[in-house]
């Protein structure tokens, strides 16, 4: 392989892999613009194909490629769970703490509007020490330094939304080579997805978090 098909051929893996998703070698050729040939650009996808970094994939007439989703990482689904369960526990807790915190307000602007100048300071002294009790709780809470600190759950946002994007991506992958075949499939695409055995996230009842 010549100097200029082995820039053109790590080009076009770089791209696949950038871009994770199906490409005809139109597509390719024309989402290069046109820098490398389309007969160069099925060139270089033949030795992808060959070397195990692309995926190619016969629908009918048309063939279509993307990069091999075994180079990527694995996702560790259980840690990422984990992870967001701690932070569904520690805003629990800051809510549950910021509820307590306003009934104990309401209390003592009633006791302060209804009882003797004397009780009331008397009340007001006792549920102002309850009130700086929750209130250092709660500060406690959202700093992070009961259950996990910033930086954990700074962790926690940064791989959750990295796994999203990375779901989102996948999805759309999917659904893409989907709406390829069903071009020439004759029948619904209800019926495709029975056929081969896919369940979609609404068939299992997950919905993808916003980000």
């Amino acid at each position: 392989m010549s100097k200029k098909d082995a820039e053109a051929t790590e080009k076009i893996k770089r791209y696949l892999e950038q871009q994770n998703r199906p490409y005809s070698v139109t597509d390719i050729f024309m989402n290069l613009h046109k820098e490398v040939g389309k007969t160069a650009v099925q060139k270089c996808l033949d030795h992808l194909v060959l070397n195990g970094s692309v995926k190619e994939k016969t629908y009918g007439k048309q063939k279509v490629y993307v990069f091999d989703q075994g180079q990527f990482p694995p996702l560790d689904e259980e840690k990422l769970k984990k992870m967001d369960n701690q932070v569904v526990e520690l805003n629990k807790g800051i809510k549950d703490t910021e509820k307590e915190y306003a009934e104990v307000e309401a209390k003592l602007r009633n006791l302060n509007s209804t009882l003797t100048t004397v009780e009331a300071m008397k009340k007001a002294s006792e549920l102002e020490e309850e009130v700086s009790q929750l209130q250092l709780k709660l500060s406690s809470l959202q700093e992070n330094q009961v259950l996990v600190s910033k930086e954990e759950k700074d962790q926690v946002t940064k791989v959750s939304e990295q796994m999203i994007k990375e779901w989102r991506k996948r999805k759309r992958m999917a659904l893409d080579v989907l709406d390829a075949i069903m071009e020439g499939y004759p029948h619904p695409k209800k019926q495709l997805y029975e056929e081969i055995g896919i369940e979609t996230d609404e068939d299992v009842g997950v919905v993808m978090p916003k980000t």
